[in-house]
């Protein structure tokens, strides 16, 4: 059976809908960076999704090829995440989406190095006729967060973050949100086939014990 991130790591994927603290480790990912409006159709979002997966597809699908992957073992592919913020804003301002500045990431296992990155975006390349070079291997150290598990319309997840905070600060902990600690968010469900009333997505902030 394929290993399953999100069923082998629960308490960074499905968290319970009451807040909670998690230290998240140190992971590599898939990346796209880029700015603007995620809901835009022809916007640089969507086109970021569609290289993210064909490029964790590509490496997926290596042990078929010839680019045999040391210490390979087959798996699911884990969900779409995303890093955001906007220059001035603590936080996220839903408002003004034409503002965001994002990290699109998909998790990558161990296994896979930045070498074996550069050729599955030259296989990938090669069999879609498309360029993949926006694609980057991405390692970051989340650290120390609250999260939670929101059910429902993105637009509606200040009320979770709010939530979030309050229970923080009565742990004893302050936001810690800045240029090198985002707003996090990874999505459970597929837009596209799921009401926004249903929708699942582990938000997750960087916090810091009060007074350090």
């Amino acid at each position: 059976m394929a290993f399953d991130f999100k069923k082998e790591y629960k308490e960074f994927y499905l968290p319970k809908g009451t807040p909670s603290i998690v230290n998240v480790p140190r992971m590599n990912y898939l990346a796209v960076r880029g700015s603007g409006n995620p809901n835009d159709e022809d916007g640089d979002y969507k086109q970021a999704i569609g290289l993210l997966y064909g490029i964790a597809y590509t490496i997926k699908m290596s042990k078929k090829g010839n680019h045999q992957i040391e210490g390979y073992f087959d798996y699911v592919v884990p969900p779409l995440e995303g890093f955001w913020w906007q220059d001035g804003v603590i936080g996220v301002d839903y408002a003004n989406k034409d503002t965001f500045q994002w990290i699109a990431v998909i998790r990558l296992p161990d296994f896979v190095t930045k070498e074996d990155l550069d050729w599955a975006v030259r296989e990938a390349g090669a069999k879609k006729k498309q360029d993949f070079s926006k694609v980057e291997f991405f390692t970051y150290d989340e650290g120390l967060c609250v999260q939670c598990m929101h059910i429902g319309s993105y637009d509606d997840e200040p009320a979770t973050a709010e939530l979030m905070h309050e229970f923080m600060e009565q742990e004893g902990y302050a936001l810690d949100i800045n240029d090198q600690r985002f707003h996090h968010e990874i999505y459970l469900s597929d837009a596209r086939k799921v009401s926004p009333d249903n929708l699942k997505t582990v938000i997750r902030h960087p916090i810091k014990v009060k007074g350090r």
